[in-house]
């Protein structure tokens, strides 16, 4: 038989606050990618890029993905 939320006392209704936020941010925190294998033309991209000297600054990376109105 499966608890009512109003038959819970206030520290179980906390442990199962808890356990779903828990849960949650473990989801977010998870790499869909992890183990995967990168294909080469990514790796040389990535390459690349790391041995390039140009780099674009923060704020203009903000702007070009839509996030200029947020402040630091």
């Amino acid at each position: 038989m499966t608890k009512q939320v109003a038959d819970l006392s206030v520290k179980e209704l906390e442990r199962l606050i808890e356990k779903a936020i828990k849960r949650e941010l473990q989801s977010l925190m998870l790499d869909p990618d992890y183990g995967l294998e990168l294909r080469d033309t990514i790796k040389r991209r990535l390459k690349s890029s790391l041995a390039s000297k140009k780099r674009i600054p923060f704020e203009e990376v903000k702007q070009r993905i839509g996030l200029s109105r947020y402040t630091e």
